[in-house]
């Protein structure tokens, strides 16, 4: 048996190990083995079941999934991450526990395949959405459909572009030593075509050999690019990126061999990084900081 050590933090950038692990050819029964992980957050959570969808595409059978020896694992699973691994993981699920008060779940691991799911997740947040927009980051009420139209612009794309299995799933933090602030993370995981075998048939030729993984971010991350020949169509991405910077905060897509950024002051992650494990879809992570008096 292979078995995969995932990292004792698992987030969006971690999940890189995992990928490159999981890209390893061999046809021994694969196990993850999440015993010692400490952490993990939305993106965390949905990278995991991509790799695992992976394996289980690949061997025929779903891989095992080794509990994490912590309270990890009875976070995941008010997450909604247990649920959602069923059919891709072979595991033991942790003891249930009975529900006490309100859960404090922002969005729950949810699927994404149809577009029934996606209006799903937008009804499902936006009550919450109100409360911790604007009782945790003091956000204005506006911001509630704005963080709506975004939740629903991703989770679109892996409908419109990734012709494949995706997931989604958001939480709140309370960052006091990392950022000093309440923060709300945002995971969204595809494992389609991702942005260059979308974009290839409109757009490589102007390239040439340039197109990649890296140049196809760039094209529809940084100048708006789409799959659509006609310009106003396929904006999703920019509109999403806009808006997110207007709150100060970070995004990143991943996809393929390369992964870019839009990186705030209070980031140090690089705007742009290529020859990393190959992801055949895209991984987006948004993270949104509470806003203080002093922002203006």
């Amino acid at each position: 048996m292979r078995v995969i050590s995932l990292p004792g933090t698992l987030d969006y950038r971690t999940s890189d190990q995992v990928f490159a692990e999981v890209g390893e050819d061999g046809a021994d029964k694969v196990m993850f083995d999440a015993r010692h992980v400490r952490w993990v957050d939305p993106p965390g959570m949905v990278n995991l079941l991509a790799a695992g969808t992976r394996v289980r595409d690949r061997q025929g059978a779903p891989p095992h999934l080794e509990m994490p020896e912590t309270e990890v694992a009875g976070y995941m699973a008010r997450m909604g991450f247990f649920r959602a691994a069923q059919g891709i993981f072979d595991f033991e699920p942790p003891p249930a526990r009975r529900a006490t008060g309100e859960s404090d779940v922002l969005l729950e691991v949810t699927s994404i395949s149809t577009n029934s799911d996606v209006h799903e997740v937008v009804d499902r947040v936006q009550g919450r959405a109100g409360a911790i927009l604007s009782r945790v980051l003091n956000y204005p009420a506006s911001a509630v459909v704005q963080f709506s139209v975004i939740l629903s612009e991703v989770c679109q794309n892996v409908l419109e572009h990734a012709e494949g299995p995706g997931w989604v799933a958001a939480q709140r933090y309370n960052w006091e030593q990392r950022l000093g602030r309440r923060v709300v993370v945002i995971g969204v995981t595809d494992l389609g075509r991702g942005f260059r075998g979308s974009l290839a048939e409109e757009h490589s030729g102007r390239f040439g050999d340039r197109w990649g993984d890296a140049t196809a971010l760039e094209a529809a991350f940084i100048h708006g690019l789409t799959r659509f020949p006609d310009s106003g169509r396929g904006q999703g991405i920019q509109q999403i990126r806009k808006q997110v910077r207007r709150w100060n905060g970070f995004i990143s897509i991943r996809s393929g061999t390369a992964r870019i950024a839009d990186v705030p002051e209070w980031d140090t992650s690089p705007p742009l990084e290529d020859e990393l494990a190959p992801f055949p879809g895209a991984q987006i992570t948004i993270i949104l900081p509470e806003r203080r008096p002093e922002d203006g």
